[in-house]
């Protein structure tokens, strides 16, 4: 028993309870493979606590501990992979996986069985090019290549090398094995590396710790070969892993705070920008009007009888009336402008120069024509209208109160009155499918 190894298990079973409580409170398919990447780690350093065990338990752990190190380097790498939901990301995770174990394990079991070092080296190369080539175009994302394009090189490299004569159980096999774990981890920088490039301290902190992690295969095993007389402890090796774990969990709490920040400016519904948004940006859109000498417009767009959608056909229907309403308004300005949900049913336009009351009207009369076509929401049809008010400045206010206070009333007006801005629509159209 290596009893040495036990503060690693306790220290990463302390970080495996910090990933499980962050994916709890923001659960996503990428944070779920860095939790089982973390496991693997768990279990890597578990095993190594019975690598010195008598019998054939001992090579069972080690077995285990080196397939457990390069599995969790594969599920982050993985989760660096856009689309890793796919069912060819699947197989091609699993192929790896199998391949980069069945290596580990003939090595250490059958070191002197060139034929299984030939098949366990090919597959290595073979099994994720055989499944790209057999996957669908639009899967075939460039990181993929990326990654097949590694393992095939690492299996050249390894059919190259295990042709040298003396192979053996010594310190060839353990070039051979920390090969495999470098090409595992420096796959892992270079997809990670490309997936959060940003300017932030948690990807920072990650990318340095993978190449460090990658490096550590080859900067530990030369130093014994070349310096035997500089004794290093094996737990520096160990020092990138949780290097690694830090900077996951920094990105997790940056990917939280800007989740935050995004919901406090933005609706959650339909994602669009909320009251406080629109009101900041509609006193940016003035100031810099002001500044130019030019004109800004302002459309509020009401959406006639939606309560009775609600009533009729259930809230989810709302629901999913607003998105699309959201969307058809998004669609229909230019992305200089801003459109926003400012109340339940309601929704504002900023219209940035250079645009003018003709601009404004001709938008406004538009958003009534896409929204008056029949809407198709689930197994329900709906047809709904929209009022639409609008104030242009200076002309018609010179401050944004005023402006909004304009926008307003004219849209209460052409409510009231159905000119030609903003004409009420018949609320529904009845439809065979939802029995209305």
């Amino acid at each position: 028993m290596d009893w040495s190894r036990i503060p690693n298990v306790l220290m990463t079973a302390l970080l495996l309870c910090a990933f499980v409580s962050l994916h709890r409170h923001s659960p996503t398919l990428s944070s779920r493979l860095w939790l089982a990447g973390w496991l693997m780690v768990l279990l890597h350093f578990t095993a190594a606590v019975f690598v010195k065990a008598q019998g054939i338990w001992g090579p069972m752990a080690f077995i285990t501990q080196a397939a457990m190190n390069a599995c969790a380097g594969f599920m982050f790498m993985f989760a660096a992979i856009p689309d890793h939901k796919q069912t060819s990301c699947r197989w091609l995770l699993g192929s790896l996986m199998a391949a980069s174990t069945l290596y580990i394990a003939v090595v250490r079991l059958a070191p002197g069985e060139y034929w299984m070092l030939t098949v366990a080296a090919a597959l290595l190369g073979l099994c994720p090019l055989t499944v790209m080539l057999f996957s669908p175009r639009s899967a075939n994302h460039p990181l993929r290549w990326v990654l097949v394009m590694i393992f095939v090189a690492l299996s050249i490299y390894l059919l190259i090398f295990q042709n040298r004569p003396g192979i053996g159980p010594g310190s060839d096999a353990e070039v051979a094995r920390h090969t495999v774990l470098l090409a595992v981890f420096l796959a892992c920088f270079v997809l990670v590396s490309y997936t959060y490039l940003r300017a932030t301290a948690g990807a920072f902190i990650t990318m340095a710790g993978f190449f460090c992690w990658a490096m550590s295969f080859i900067v530990m095993p030369l130093i014994r070969a070349h310096f035997p007389q500089v004794h290093i402890e094996k737990e520096v090796g160990d020092l990138p892993k949780f290097v690694v774990a830090v900077g996951m969990l920094m990105i997790l709490l940056e990917d939280q705070i800007e989740h935050n920040k995004f919901l406090a400016l933005h609706d959650v519904l339909t994602g669009l920008p909320n009251r406080r948004l629109f009101q900041d940006r509609l006193a940016g859109t003035l100031e810099r009007a002001r500044r130019s000498n030019s004109q800004a417009a302002l459309l509020v767009v009401d959406l006639d009888h939606f309560k009775k959608v609600n009533d009729t056909m259930g809230h989810h229907v709302g629901d999913m009336l607003l998105q699309r309403v959201a969307a058809i308004c998004s669609g229909r300005v230019r992305r200089s402008d801003t459109i926003a949900r400012t109340g339940g049913d309601e929704f504002s336009v900023i219209l940035e120069e250079p645009v003018s009351r003709a601009d404004a009207e001709r938008v406004g009369q538009s958003l009534i024509q896409l929204i008056k076509e029949p809407l198709q929401l689930g197994d329900h049809t709906a047809r709904i209208g929209a009022s639409v008010g609008i104030a242009t400045f200076p002309e018609d206010a010179a401050d944004m109160e005023s402006l909004c206070i304009a926008a307003d009333l004219r849209m209460y007006e052409n409510k009231h009155h159905s000119t030609s801005i903003g004409i009420a629509i018949p609320a529904l159209q009845p439809d065979a499918n939802s029995g209305l």
